[in-house]
Order: structure tokens, then sequence, then C-alpha cells
């Protein structure tokens, strides 16, 4: 069994571009935030791209490089309420429909509240680097496909979107 979360916590995400710090507020979405605190601290992120890129809407992630890691952490966890507005900076998890959140997330580029009534419920707030992830290549779009992810990971992705962006890696930050 996994460290429960703290009740606020920040991760740091070392990217391709610079750092990206955010915030966790376990109230928002216990069970997302949960989720998140065992994905970073098991190294899940660890080399994801920025697989998806809808300009002026979200930046998503949260596929593993690794086919093998993928499998390990395929695992629902059902729906928290929407407590919080999906707006500029707020990071949740990716869904397709009702209980079915695993490890995709994104990132807000803009003020999505038509997201909130949708079951879309943001853990957490970037806090820093903002700037960073408005600035991930967007040059591939909603190209990649999300199945040829699933099953060859990076290499997949290296081989057809060199340039993607990526997270080096991914820590919780100390306390304080």
């Amino acid at each position: 069994m996994s460290a429960t979360a703290p009740e606020n916590f920040k991760v740091k995400f070392t990217t391709s571009k610079g750092p990206v710090v955010v915030e966790v507020h376990k109230a928002w979405a216990p069970k997302g935030a949960q989720r998140f605190y065992e994905l970073v601290r098991a190294g899940y992120f660890d080399g994801n791209r920025f697989f998806r890129i809808v300009p002026n809407f979200i930046v998503q992630f949260g596929m593993s490089g690794d086919p093998a890691m993928t499998k390990k952490w395929d695992k629902i966890i059902t729906d928290d309420p929407v407590t919080q507005t999906n707006r500029t900076g707020s990071i949740t998890f990716a869904t397709a429909g009702p209980n079915t959140r695993t490890t995709q997330l994104f990132i807000n580029l803009r003020s999505n509240q038509m997201l909130d009534s949708q079951g879309f419920a943001p853990f957490g707030m970037v806090v820093e680097g903002m700037n960073v992830v408005e600035s991930f290549n967007r040059e591939y779009g909603e190209r990649p496909d999300q199945e040829s992810i699933r099953t060859r990971g990076n290499k997949y992705l290296n081989e057809q979107f060199p340039n993607l962006d990526y997270i080096k890696k991914a820590e919780v930050l100390p306390a304080g």
C-alpha cells in the first residue's frame, strides 16, 4: 500500500523547457490527489511526453513512456465531486466518462468552466512555471495516437513526434 498523501503538497516537474510546480489540495479531490501522489512517488511521470496540446484549451500528459509502467498503473479510480472550477493553471485527471480516471492528466490553458459540469475535478494548481506550460511544443496538436503510446510508449513518440516536450523528473517537494 502506498503512503497516504498529505493534505497539501507540491510537486516539481523538471521538464525539457524548465520547471513547473503544482500545488495539490487533497480537499479539492481526495481520490485524484492520492493517485497523483502515488504516481509521482512511483516515478510514473519521469520521461512522459506532453502528447496532446490543444491551443487555448489544455496540455495533456500522463501516459508512460514505458508500456509496462502503463499497464501496471492502468487501474481506474472513481470520480471525485467537482469542488473547484477548471480555471487557467488547474490540473485535472482526464476521463472517458464517469469513473474512468487512471493516469492521464491535463493542465488548463484557460478558464474551462464548461468542464466542471462534465465531472472533471481539479486537484491542484500550477503555482510556478505556467509560462513553461504555455511554451510546450504544440506542432503535433492532437496527432499522437493514444493506443500506440499505450503499446509502444516513447519508442513510438520518439520515432513519429521527436520534438514533443517531456518531463525529465517529477518529485514531491519537502513540506515547508
